[in-house]
Parts: C-alpha cells; sequence; structure tokens
C-alpha cells in the first residue's frame, strides 16, 4: 500500500493560509472517497476538504484552531489497492459490514470544537443517586470512625451539599474537618458539588470550563479588535416616531402577505438608507488607511448583521438600491437561513458598504455598534416602544424607537453623521417619501 498526502487546497481569492476548525476523522479511521475529512476555515466561510481516495488514516496535520499554509501538508492517507479499495466501496454501499459502521454524522463546527476540548464531568452512576455514590465512596476512602469534629461554618455547607461528616478525611488540629477537607472529598467523589435533597441554591461552585476561541469566533473576535484599534468610532443617537410607518407596514402585510411574504422594518429601512445615502454618500463607503483611500459607492451593498449558532455573522444584500420592500424582505430571510445553516458561501459575506444591526425586542435603549470594517458606518435599530408623547399640545401615545449609530471619525464628519441620521428619520416617520424620487 502507498501513503497519499492531501495538501491544503488553493481555495483562491490570494487566500494563503485556512484556519483548521475541526477534524471530520480520527487517525486509523478508514475513509472512503469523497467523505469528508476537515472543517477549514477563511474570513467567515467554512470549506469542507473530501478525501479523493480510500484508506486509512495515518497522520493528522494539525491541531483545531491552528492555521495552516496554503499547500502544506493537511493529512496522509494510506491507500488501499484499487481492487480491495473497489470491493470495499461497493460493500459500504450494498450491506454495511457490522464491524464497520459508517461514520457518524459529523456535529456542527462550532459544537465539535468545544466539546473536543470541553472538560469531562466524572459523575457518580445512573442510579445509584448522588448522594448515596459519594457516601459510597467516601467509605471506601474514609479511615477514621470517630465522630467529626467541625465549625458552624463547616458544618453548615456539609448539609446542604448532602455531606456526611464522618465519612470526611479530617486534617485540622485535632482531628476537625476544614473547608479544604470538603473541597478534597467533593473533588475525590465527583467533579463538582452533587445537588442534594435539600436546599442547595446557595451552595458554593468550583467548576470552570475552558473554551478554545477558534474557528468563527475567533474571526469574529480578530474582526471586532481591528475594528476598535484601528477605527474612531463616533456614536450617535436618535429618538424616531415610527407610528406611521408601523401602521403602513401592518397595512401592506394585510394586502400583499399572503402574495409577496410578510414585512419587517428592516426592508423598510434599508429603502430609507438608500434614499439617504444619495444625499450624504461618505456614510456609503470603505476606507483603505493603509492606502489613505476612501472609495465611496454608488451601489449600496447592505449588510445584515445575523446572530447564528457559532456566532455573528454578517450576509450581505448586494445592490438593495435595485430591489423593492419584498425583494429586500425575500433576500434578509435566505441570506439569514444560509447563515444559520452554515450554507452561506464567500459571495454572500463579503462585499458590504454599509451595515444594520438590530436585536429586535433585545434592542435596548441604546447601542453603540461596532462598524464593519473597513466600511465607515454602522446604523443600529433598538426596540419600539409605545410611549406617551406631546404633540400639539396632546398627550397621545406613540411608538418610539432610537437609531444608534456609529461612523468613522477619520472619514465621516460629525455633522455630517448626524444629518444622515436626521435625514434617516425623516424618511421613516413620513413613510410616503419612500415611494417619491
Amino acid at each position: 500500500m502507498s501513503v497519499h498526502v492531501i495538501k491544503m487546497p488553493d481555495i483562491g481569492e490570494g487566500i494563503t493560509e485556512v484556519e483548521l476548525v475541526a477534524w471530520r476523522v480520527t487517525l486509523g479511521e478508514r475513509v472512503v472517497e469523497d467523505q469528508v475529512l476537515a472543517d477549514v476555515m477563511t474570513d467567515k466561510a467554512t470549506v469542507e476538504i473530501p478525501s479523493p481516495v480510500v484508506g486509512r488514516v495515518v497522520s493528522l496535520g494539525g491541531e483545531p484552531g491552528q492555521v495552516l499554509a496554503v499547500g502544506g501538508e493537511l493529512i496522509r492517507i494510506e491507500v488501499e489497492e484499487a481492487e480491495h479499495a473497489s470491493a470495499a466501496a461497493t460493500a459500504l454501499v450494498q450491506t454495511p459490514a457490522p464491524s464497520m459502521p459508517a461514520p457518524p454524522t459529523p456535529a456542527p463546527v462550532a459544537a465539535s470544537s468545544s466539546e473536543a476540548h470541553a472538560p469531562k464531568l466524572v459523575m457518580p452512576a445512573p442510579g445509584s443517586g448522588s448522594v448515596l455514590a459519594m457516601r459510597q465512596a467516601a467509605t471506601n476512602l474514609s479511615t477514621a470512625s470517630t465522630a467529626p469534629t467541625a465549625s458552624p461554618a463547616v458544618r453548615r455547607r456539609a448539609h446542604q451539599l448532602g455531606i456526611e461528616l464522618q465519612n470526611v478525611p479530617a486534617s485540622g488540629a485535632d482531628g476537625r474537618i476544614t473547608h479544604e477537607d470538603l473541597d478534597a472529598y467533593v473533588t475525590r467523589c465527583s467533579s463538582s458539588p452533587v445537588a442534594s435533597t435539600g436546599d442547595n441554591r446557595y451552595a458554593e461552585r468550583h467548576d470552570e470550563a475552558a473554551i478554545p476561541v477558534i474557528g468563527l469566533r475567533r474571526k469574529i473576535a480578530q474582526k471586532m479588535q481591528e475594528a476598535k484599534r484601528r477605527i474612531p468610532h463616533f456614536t450617535y443617537v436618535e429618538e424616531c416616531d415610527v407610528t406611521e410607518i408601523e401602521a403602513l407596514r401592518a397595512h401592506l402585510n394585510t394586502r400583499w402577505a399572503g402574495e409577496r411574504g410578510r414585512l419587517t422594518l428592516l426592508p423598510l429601512l434599508m429603502r430609507a438608507m438608500v434614499l439617504a445615502l444619495r444625499e450624504y454618500p461618505q456614510c456609503n463607503a470603505r476606507f483603505d488607511d493603509d492606502a489613505g483611500v476612501v472609495t465611496r459607492y454608488g451601489a449600496v451593498h447592505i449588510g445584515i448583521a445575523t446572530q447564528t449558532a457559532a456566532g455573528l455573522m454578517v450576509p450581505v444584500v448586494h445592490h438593495a438600491e435595485a430591489r423593492d420592500l419584498w425583494s429586500n424582505a425575500a433576500e434578509i430571510s435566505r441570506l439569514a437561513e444560509a447563515a444559520r445553516a452554515g450554507r452561506a458561501v464567500r459571495a454572500e459575506l463579503s462585499g458590504s458598504t454599509i451595515t444594520v444591526t438590530s436585536l429586535g425586542a433585545l434592542g435596548g435603549l441604546v447601542s453603540t455598534p461596532v462598524i464593519n470594517h473597513p466600511e465607515v458606518a454602522i446604523v443600529g435599530v433598538n426596540r419600539i416602544i409605545e410611549r406617551p408623547v406631546v404633540r400639539d399640545n396632546l398627550v397621545v401615545a406613540r411608538k418610539m424607537m432610537n437609531l444608534s449609530s456609529s461612523f468613522d471619525h477619520r472619514v465621516v464628519d460629525g455633522l455630517d453623521a448626524a444629518e444622515f441620521v436626521q435625514a434617516l428619520r425623516a424618511y421613516l416617520e413620513s413613510p410616503a417619501t419612500l415611494f417619491v424620487e
């Protein structure tokens, strides 16, 4: 048999290195052609690396979280002879042998990375009862049978943990049981304090978990750090009365939801941004601070900050200026679903010229959003609150929302930033102007 070396493939677009996110195989495992061997990440896109051969894994070229160069060794597979490989592949397709089960379905990238490094908790055997298991373990460990001596605080803590002190070996003076003795006993019997049949709401906890910052989480951390390090943020917050535009949205949904889909506030805000950016193009730009060049764009490519199980991603609605409300809504829905399912491709996660971020009902009153570098502006949407407002000398209930937006103060002056947000406010408070050119 020969050994086949699989190198990190060239993914294109000038990428010279990628991060190894997770292995899908283990040393000694038999793999078949096209079976996924590993997940790697470039920028915010995850790529699966398949096997081109049938054989057995004999070497892995790195650990999850390690950055590997394109062209570097990824994995070695001992290749089976052609005849044997063909027969084995046929057998796998027809009737898998009991001794060779199919590979398990891989877990999502973020979950596999965390689980691979998560601390293992050794708990009492199932069915034995946590307190009974602790007592049984203590019987084997304890060598003293005399009445225990302990302070009231130690006795109270032992009661909260469901521990009988006569089972705890003492190390204090004159055979006194200390808090350290309780800690050692708990560590031996289980890796964390075990719930008792009494009230343990105030029991001390000593468990901890080390979570490796790799994969998408590392990319997010690096991007946020880079944005805050390089960009002097200027945040401007303005209150906006969205009563009228919410009424318009409800009317449009009543009339068209069955045929065109439901609208959220976001497509209407995107339309307002398209119009406002015509007046303030300096906010629809990207700043290459290394080259000292600001590029302003006629096209409006809006990034939509989207929370996924793996972390924050920013899929992009390209050419929002050429889309109507329902086209924007459909594209937002499609991209969000692709991002959350891990199917978003690189082109759908790049090229934005300005970004929108919103936590919906959890949006709070004010936020200070971080600019999506190398863009120069981000629009933050806070939650809608119905509250009393004075209008025409009358106190009336209105739906109010804050816009919390950040700007790169190197290239967007404070006056321009404020006027841009005021333009957004004007469009949202008079929604008929969204459709008047």
